[in-house]
This record gives structure tokens, C-alpha cells and sequence, in this order.
């Protein structure tokens, strides 16, 4: 899995110009308690690369379930917060969401939102990895309810040359890039059509159409999509998976998805495009 930043999301409630004691020793803040306390939790999602479960911020921050629940439900309505089934991710109200890509909750909140549309426009789980300091890593998942997940037991560093999710990164990178990964990675055999000559996998991703698919090279019985997902400082692939046979596995299927990561590129790529182009990936 990526590792969260190493810079904290902080923010800071500056008062109005004519609050400001410019003369005698101000006085000390009256502090709202509930407030710090909602602040606090979402101090703790903003900076986790994983949805957290309320009961995890109960514990981590010392209050009653009663009082978490309390505070969640009103940052939820609120829009600062999403309970997913696997815990709790930002909103779209967060005030660093549209700028702070970069952080660890803020990366998966736009993840999880465009994985979760992606499982719905196309009715199959969906996937998302990341090429991050030289390694792959599955960022996350979203079942489809009629589509479950494939059995993830080689992970995605081991098998990437038999997964669309890995084959459209490799791809995506320099010639240097791709040989030094390949010299680190044995292609090993996961099934019999898992491609394990270098030279044949070197020729299959220099053809790239801007796609990768990989047909019963990881597991028997399945097929996955991939597509490209870029944004400065980041390049992943967003997949789909599929039983082999299925009538939605056509060329209308990858137009989808595309379309699904061109949105969330957009969105990762916000903060360098300025705040303009962030409220246009919102309403895209």
C-alpha cells in the first residue's frame, strides 16, 4: 500500500481584521469543546490513507462511541465526511480537499469516490494501484454486489506483469524504468496463460493502445481492464475485473473507465492547476 505523506493537512481560523488586538495582552480564547472534538476527528481521517471506523476514532481519541457518533453524523451532513462501509473518508466540503491532493486522506477519498463510480456505471468491483518509489501497490478495492472481488493472494508487486492493473503502469513508464522493475520481478507463472518470456511482455507493452487487459494471465476464469490515471506526481491505473464471457467486456466498457480516470486525474491534479480547474473536476 502507498505510504500516507509525511506532511501533515493543517489548517488555521485566522479572526477578522477588526477582532485583532493590535495593543494590550489579549485575553485568552474561549474555546468551543465540541468543536475541537469534531476537529480532532477530522484531523485523524484527513491524515489516514485508509477509511477509519468510528469505533478506531473512539479509541484513538479517548471519547465515548455515544459522543463519536454524535459528532460523525454531524460532519457527514455536513459534507466534511463520508461513512463508507470500511469506515469514514473525507467530503468534498473539507476545506483542503480541492487543494491538498498530496495528503494521505485527501489522495483516498478522491480514490474511493471514483472507484465507487466506477463499480457503478460499470456493475463490476474495481481497483486502483499506484506506481510509488520504484514498487506497485493496490491502493483500493470497491465490490460490485453481483461481481466479487478476484482472489488477491499473489500481491500485485509479485504478479504485475499477469494483471491489467500492473501492465498498464508498466506500460505508462520509461524504457529505464520498465527493465529496472522487470530485473527486480521474476514473471513468475500464475496460470497457463500468464506471460513469462521478458521479451514477449516488453513487446506486448510497447503496443499499448492506451489500455491493458489481462485475460485469464491471473486467475482462470477472469479477465481485467485497466486504463491510465496521471497526475503530477502520480501514476496508477484504475481496473476493472469481469468473469471471462461477460457481454459488458467490449470496447464501450474502456470508453467508461476512461472516462471515470479522466476525472479523477483532473481531480489529483487540481492543486497544480489552481483552484479553477479543481471546481471544474468537481463538476465534470
Amino acid at each position: 500500500m502507498p505510504r500516507a505523506s509525511a506532511m501533515r493537512v493543517r489548517w488555521e481560523v485566522v479572526p477578522p481584521v477588526g477582532m485583532r488586538d493590535s495593543g494590550a495582552t489579549e485575553a485568552a480564547p474561549t474555546l468551543i469543546g465540541s468543536v475541537q472534538r469534531a476537529l480532532r476527528l477530522v484531523d485523524i481521517v484527513a491524515n489516514s490513507p485508509r477509511p477509519v471506523p468510528v469505533k478506531s476514532l473512539a479509541a484513538r481519541t479517548g471519547l465515548t462511541p455515544g459522543t463519536t457518533y454524535n459528532l460523525v453524523r454531524t460532519l457527514v451532513h455536513e459534507g466534511y465526511l463520508v461513512s463508507e462501509p470500511d469506515g469514514l473518508v473525507l467530503g468534498e466540503n473539507f476545506p483542503a480537499f480541492r487543494s491538498r491532493s498530496d495528503a494521505g486522506g485527501v489522495f483516498f477519498a478522491h480514490v474511493r469516490a471514483a472507484l465507487r463510480r466506477a463499480t457503478e456505471e460499470v456493475g463490476a468491483t474495481a481497483y486502483l494501484s499506484r506506481y510509488e518509489n520504484g514498487e506497485l501497490h493496490l491502493v483500493d478495492i470497491v465490490d460490485a454486489a453481483r461481481s466479487p472481488r478476484i482472489d488477491l493472494s499473489v500481491s500485485l508487486d509479485s504478479s504485475a506483469h499477469a494483471t491489467a492493473l500492473g501492465k498498464q503502469i508498466l506500460a505508462d513508464l520509461s524504457r529505464d524504468e520498465r527493465m529496472d522493475y522487470l530485473s527486480r520481478h521474476p514473471l513468475e507463472q500464475l496460470t497457463p496463460r500468464t506471460i513469462r518470456d521478458p521479451q514477449a511482455l516488453l513487446t506486448a507493452l510497447e503496443r499499448s493502445r492506451g489500455f491493458a487487459v489481462d485475460c485469464e494471465e491471473y486467475a482462470i476464469g477472469n479477465a481485467c481492464v485497466a486504463v491510465p490515471v496521471t497526475a503530477p506526481n502520480i501514476r496508477a491505473s484504475l481496473a476493472v475485473s469481469l468473469p471471462i464471457g461477460h457481454p459488458r467486456l467490449d470496447r464501450g466498457l474502456v470508453e467508461k473507465l476512461r472516462l471515470v480516470a479522466r476525472r479523477l486525474s483532473l481531480q489529483l491534479g487540481a492543486e497544480a492547476l489552481g483552484g479553477s480547474a479543481s471546481r471544474l473536476a468537481t463538476s465534470f
